[in-house]
């Protein structure tokens, strides 16, 4: 799908991490997880930028979680802190296999950005009536309160520290139970420990669904 969509909240969720969320334009239906590609256009050139969802449903709005490095934003970024509500871009997609998917237990493991579509499948797994689990690797933590609000869910959160080996969390987390499904959001080196991890468990790094964000 392509179509112009409006801010409709911008909300600071951790250390040069913030939630923009968006009103659903008519059609669109995503799956968290999925990622959609945001644009506008700066000095006359269009320019545009893939954002992975972070509501666990669409139905009315919808939400990216955004991380912006100060020191090191691109025209983007900057375009993305002047944004409040009111702002248009435009939207395509959604795109992406690697999404939630009605599992019955879901496993995220999740560093920087990741924790935005790891929440949001955590969330929508419990209301669907699965499990879920997170291990959460990071130097500050984003979405403190939707982890503490899946936390007294009944959700299993593990919170670690950057330089954390992932080994021993995701091994306590990983069940093997039927239905159970890994996911994994961050950028490279999460991704190639998290596969490290989930071998070391037992389990099958080549049958999680991974998106790297690079």
């Amino acid at each position: 799908m392509n179509a112009t969509v409006t801010v409709t909240a911008v909300e600071s969720v951790g250390r040069n991490t913030y939630a923009f969320r968006f009103r659903s334009p008519e059609g669109f239906d995503a799956e968290p997880g999925q990622f959609v590609k945001l644009g506008t256009e700066i000095d006359g050139e269009p320019i545009a930028r893939f954002y992975t969802l972070s509501s666990p449903t669409v139905e009315d709005t919808f939400e990216v979680t955004v991380g912006i490095d100060p020191e090191e934003s691109g025209d983007f970024s900057a375009f993305l802190t002047e944004a409040d509500p009111g702002t248009e871009m435009t939207l395509s997609g959604p795109f992406g296999d690697q999404h939630y998917d009605g599992e019955a237990r879901a496993v995220i493991v999740a560093g920087g950005p990741g924790i935005g579509p790891a929440v949001a499948i955590a969330e929508r797994a419990l209301a669907d009536g699965g499990e879920a689990a997170i291990v959460y690797r990071d130097d500050e933590v984003a979405h403190a309160d939707r982890i503490e609000a899946l936390r007294e869910r009944g959700a299993t959160l593990r919170t670690l520290d950057p330089d954390a080996d992932l080994n021993p969390a995701v091994d306590e987390t990983l069940t093997g139970v039927e239905g159970e499904t890994v996911f994994v959001y961050g950028f490279a080196d999460l991704v190639a420990d998290a596969a490290t991890a989930i071998e070391a468990a037992g389990g099958d790094p080549d049958a999680a669904k991974v998106e790297n964000f690079g």
